[in-house]
């Protein structure tokens, strides 16, 4: 392991603009993923690290000395930093003393929708993105569509809320959802509080698009004419509508009990 004591290193001031920078992230096709959880999901899920970076004071617990010991094992870059330059990187405060630098996956968008899949039109919060990508791998969906405009999926936040889901779905970011929408496969769901359908009474046994807009604006009356269904949440009491995370996350779900009740 490289041990690193000094802020003026070219490799530190390397990593420090990365954890910092957004537009550097960006440019740089990197991004940071912070936490055991998230980097023994890469180790087991994705690709290698191009750095583990270990707090020196936090590097004899047990789980991080085996992430480390897999990253020697692997070939991986391994930096040592004392607590004081360590906390000048990492983004997390009271974190376990560990992140791992990497680049993030891209893949090739399909022309066409197949599966049940996840269309996120303009989706702003990054714990809101994150919590639908766990909610998505968790109910078996292995692709998700977000537009422009929609959070970076690769950010550091968006990634601590996701725990994980990255590295068991495709993100698809920047997509023309119009498009991919005309030239869909299977029906395209939009949620709708006005909708006189309830999805407890759709039958949600086939592949479907679900389509989710943004948090305040909703879905955009473009893509709202070209679903095929609209539904909407029932619920009681006072509260009108539903955090866009859990709304995802009630109609995945309720798709798996359908399927699963056969």
């Amino acid at each position: 392991m490289k041990i690193i004591t000094s802020r003026n290193n070219e490799l530190f001031r390397e990593i420090r603009q990365i954890a910092g920078s957004a537009r550097v992230r960006r440019k740089a096709s990197r991004t940071i993923l912070d936490g055991i959880h998230l980097c023994q999901s890469c180790l087991r899920y994705g690709e290698n690290p191009l750095f583990c970076v270990v707090n020196k004071s936090a590097q004899n617990n047990p789980e991080i000395a085996a992430i480390l010991a897999e990253c020697i094992k692997r070939g991986v870059t391994c930096i040592g930093l004392p607590e004081t330059l360590y906390h000048i990187v990492s983004q997390v405060e009271e974190g376990a003393g560990l992140f791992f630098v990497i680049v993030p996956p891209a893949y090739p968008a399909p022309f066409r929708i197949t599966q049940t899949t996840a269309l996120l039109d303009r989706i702003q919060d990054p714990g809101n993105l994150g919590s639908i990508l766990r909610s998505t791998s968790a109910a078996g969906i292995r692709e998700v569509f977000c537009s422009e405009g929609t959070a970076s999926a690769w950010s550091p936040r968006v990634l601590r809320a996701g725990m994980g889901a990255h590295f068991l779905i495709r993100v698809h970011e920047n997509v023309d959802l119009e498009a991919l929408i005309t030239a869909s496969e299977v029906s395209v769901a939009a949620t709708v509080p006005t909708a006189e359908q309830s999805i407890y009474d759709a039958d949600l046994r086939k592949p479907i698009a679900w389509l989710f807009g943004h948090e305040g604006q909703g879905i955009s009356s473009t893509l709202q004419s070209k679903a095929s269904l609209a539904l909407k949440l029932p619920h009681v009491g006072e509260q009108d509508s539903l955090n866009v995370a859990a709304c995802a996350a009630v109609c995945f779900f309720e798709q798996l009990r359908q399927i699963k009740a056969g």
